[in-house]
Parts: structure tokens; C-alpha cells; sequence
């Protein structure tokens, strides 16, 4: 399983995985109002002891179908995205602010977050693409009329030519609009600073649009 030490380096873990069956039964005061649960237990465990991180051990309770190895190692999978997953349901609580919602209807409420999760959706995106491939095209995630305003935003510093045609060096630019200071030793920006910038260049953005319709150019 490829995973990363405590610097963030590659690494890779070796894990023996075991699976069982168990049957749950309600509180005795409940088994009358609530069934037993059939269950499946998954437990995987590292083999030996990793030098640069914490060891993996993890028992996971499921209930959906786990028959044989390869649905074991699937859910495992599925497991260790829980941490994007956070950072997901993060973007969409604290930066949409969906619980902040004054919508009084469930349809209305459905809609808002259906949009919001598309917003939170771009903005993790953006960030993990800077990480997994940083020399990717800017186009590969941003629009022209963004790659543009961000030209003229955002001054290029300390990069060279081909550094200003990455998705990586637009990245920088989109989190110094949301008050990142983008220094040498500062960490890749996160979704936070990406999200104020993000959103502060939808707001440019729109003012340019309206502003070119109402001058007429």
C-alpha cells in the first residue's frame, strides 16, 4: 500500500488484512424496537515497525458486502480517502458555510448544496492538483478569462518562463488573492487560501464581465 511518512516522502506499507462476520444485537431494552446487525469486522494490520511514521492498524466495522479479499482491500481503499473526504465536507461547512443556510424548505436546502458541493469540489481540486501534478497546464483547471485576470492581478515574481505556464505557479497566484504570503519556506497553499482567493476572483471576474457589457467592449 504506497503511503507517506511524517515529511510527506513516499513510502510503502506492507499489511496483512483479516475479515470475519458478527452478528449485533440491540441493548437488551431495544431488542424489541431495533433488528440485530450482520456486520463485517476488517482488520489490517502493518507488518513490522516503520522508522519514519506511525504504524498502521486499523479495525473497520462495515456493512456492506465484504466476501472475499480483494472486497476487503476495497473498503480499505475506500477508507484512506476519509481524510479528503474531511477536508471536503470542511471546504463545504466552513467555506460555503452550508450550515449557515437561512433556506427554510428541503427542496430549496437540496439545491443550494448541490451547487455548493460543485464549488467545494473545484477548490479541492485545485489544491490536490498544485500537489499531484504541479507542472500541469493552468488550463487544465482555470478558464482563460481567469488565467488572464490573474495576469493582471497577480505580478509575477521569482519565476522563470516555464514555471509561468504551469497550473502550479496560477495556484500561487489565485491563494496570494486570498492572503497567502507565498514565501520560500511557506508549505503548498491550502483550501482555505484557496477558497478566499477563488472567490475573490469570481467577484473580479463578474465586475470585469459587467463592466465590459455596460462600456460596451
Amino acid at each position: 500500500m504506497a503511503v507517506k511518512d511524517d515529511k510527506g516522502d513516499p513510502d510503502e506499507a506492507l499489511l496483512e488484512i483479516r475479515f470475519r462476520k458478527l452478528r449485533i444485537l440491540p441493548p437488551i431494552g431495544k431488542q424489541k424496537k431495533y433488528p440485530a446487525l450482520t456486520l463485517t469486522v476488517i482488520h489490517a494490520e502493518e507488518r513490522g515497525t516503520p522508522k519514519r511514521r506511525k504504524k498502521i492498524e486499523w479495525k473497520l466495522l462495515t456493512d456492506l458486502p465484504v466476501q472475499s479479499r480483494k472486497d476487503a482491500i476495497e473498503k480499505l481503499e475506500w477508507y484512506a480517502l476519509r481524510w479528503k473526504i474531511e477536508v471536503f465536507h470542511k471546504i463545504l461547512k466552513s467555506g460555503c458555510k452550508a450550515e449557515e443556510s437561512k433556506l427554510r424548505t428541503a427542496e430549496r436546502l437540496v439545491n443550494l448544496i448541490a451547487v455548493f458541493c460543485i464549488v467545494s469540489w473545484r477548490v479541492f481540486w485545485i489544491t490536490m492538483l498544485n500537489r499531484s501534478t504541479p507542472n500541469a497546464p493552468p488550463q487544465t483547471a482555470l478558464t482563460d478569462p481567469e488565467i488572464k485576470l490573474l495576469d493582471h492581478l497577480v505580478k509575477d515574481r521569482g519565476a522563470n518562463r516555464s514555471q509561468r505556464t504551469t497550473i502550479s505557479h496560477y495556484v500561487v497566484k489565485i491563494a496570494r488573492l486570498g492572503g497567502y504570503l507565498a514565501r520560500a519556506n511557506d508549505p503548498p497553499p491550502g483550501n482555505i487560501v484557496i477558497w478566499r482567493g477563488l472567490s475573490r476572483l469570481t467577484d473580479l471576474e463578474l465586475g470585469a464581465a459587467i463592466g465590459a457589457e455596460i462600456m460596451g467592449n
